[in-house]
């Protein structure tokens, strides 16, 4: 009985959110509250969402001051000398201009969002791309491969993960590390390699720049912007990030209290008025608050998931239908088809929806549940999420570069899924999980 009622939760959940029938907030509050009420457990529904609540609060808490952290020094202008030293350094040789694309896209998107990669990346190099006639398409992919292969410990899957299965994000991130640099690896050597090839086809033999003046010297900042840059404290904020993220990888203060700490001495430094720093916490409120919701809503989700037993017999039903032998794979297999999952599910969905399910069906057969959120996040809505139609920041990618959905789909998919593939096999032979 509970197994089903467990699974008609998942399919509504899943049905409502990816048909746009309720938003991803009100779906995972409202399905999991609705079954557990006709599954008879009355007001222990209360109990289980506050503890399902006090499991996410951690990771919503990292989200919310991640955010504000990296807005904060972003809005010093910590990454603007970093951004034009890229593009005066690129020139106009197209091997240059795609690594220097690569390079530009990864730096951004240490902040974990997708769409301020792709709103500064691709404006700043796209007048490189038509000046001397390069494919936009290399321009979509590369920046889209960069972002997708840099998950980190603040980025939404990872985050999702984390929330799903109550596990630190440093668990999960950690061991990847060697497997996200291997990925990297390919980034740059994808990069490297397009380059060369619109070399070719442009006939700029001999590794020289193509003849004429570079068009893009430096981004123009707006009057807003200007007031709020601290260039004379650039050092500052880069030791203060370093800072920050090597003690939070190191697992000696835990995520979220680092990145508060952080977020408290970037003020402080950068705006030490009052009213500034008000101004520069608002400015980042709505995109912090907005996924911190959705996090809350997921910790309501997972604890009725969990307290009303839904979950594990929904596993234990599931796991009746996998051979033994087989078992030990479904990591490896995952992490396979992880990156063409983004193209049937939504991160909430899946996530919050169907990597639970598969964890605790892994768990029946003894193996641990965050080796299937490290598998995850090898390919589902990282290398994943710049080509998936389930995501605005993929027509945002083929929006300013001026493609088309099918063009950038066709061109970039197979690249990003041999990034994740690489990435899979790579964690396999390391150790992370088995083969």
């Amino acid at each position: 009985m509970l197994a089903l009622l467990g699974l008609i939760t998942i399919l509504v959940l899943l049905t409502s959110i990816m048909t746009n029938r309720l938003s991803p907030l009100v779906a995972l509050i409202l399905v999991p509250l609705v079954a557990a009420l006709i599954g008879g457990f009355g007001l222990d529904t209360a109990k289980f969402i506050v503890d399902g609540l006090k499991g996410i609060a951690p990771v919503a808490a990292m989200f919310v001051f991640a955010i504000v952290f990296f807005g904060i020094v972003t809005d010093a202008g910590m990454m603007d000398p970093i951004i034009d030293r890229i593009l005066k350094a690129v020139g106009l040789r197209p091997t240059r201009i795609v690594m220097g694309t690569a390079l530009l896209a990864l730096i951004i998107h240490l902040d974990g969002s997708g769409a301020v990669t792709f709103l500064i990346t691709i404006p700043a190099m796209l007048p490189l791309y038509d000046r001397l006639g390069m494919d936009r398409r290399v321009l979509a992919l590369v920046a889209s491969l960069a972002a997708g292969v840099n998950f980190l410990p603040w980025t939404g899957p990872v985050l999702r993960a984390s929330a799903a299965l109550s596990v630190p994000v440093t668990d999960i991130f950690n061991p990847l590390i060697l497997v996200q640099v291997v990925g990297l690896l390919f980034t740059f050597t994808t990069a490297y390699l397009l380059g060369r090839r619109e070399e070719k086809r442009l006939g700029l033999t001999g590794g020289a720049d193509a003849p004429g003046e570079a068009v893009v010297t430096g981004r123009v900042l707006t009057e807003a912007e200007q007031k709020t840059r601290r260039p004379k404290l650039f050092w500052v904020n880069i030791l203060l990030t370093l800072g920050v993220l090597g003690t939070m990888m190191s697992g000696v203060v835990p995520a979220a209290i680092m990145f508060m700490i952080g977020t408290v001495i970037a003020l402080i430094i950068n705006y030490p008025k009052v009213d500034d720093q008000k101004a520069r916490v608002d400015a980042h409120a709505k995109a912090a608050l907005m996924m911190a919701t959705i996090l809350f809503a997921a910790g309501s989700f997972t604890g009725i998931m969990r307290g009303t037993g839904m979950l594990t017999a929904m596993a234990q039903g599931a796991a009746s239908f996998v051979p033994e032998a087989m078992a030990q794979h479904i990591p490896f297999g995952l992490g396979i088809i992880a990156m063409p999952l983004s193209l049937l599910f939504d991160p909430d969905s899946y996530y919050f929806g169907v990597m639970p399910v598969v964890a605790h069906v892994y768990e029946n057969f003894g193996g641990a549940p965050i080796e299937i959120a490290q598998a995850s996040i090898l390919g589902q809505m990282t290398t994943g999420f710049p080509v998936s139609p389930l995501t605005p920041a993929t027509f945002l990618v083929v929006g300013l570069t001026g493609i088309s959905l099918g063009e950038h789909q066709r061109f970039a998919i197979p690249f990003l899924f041999g990034a994740s593939v690489l990435m899979t096999f790579c964690a396999a032979l390391i150790g992370v999980f088995p083969f």
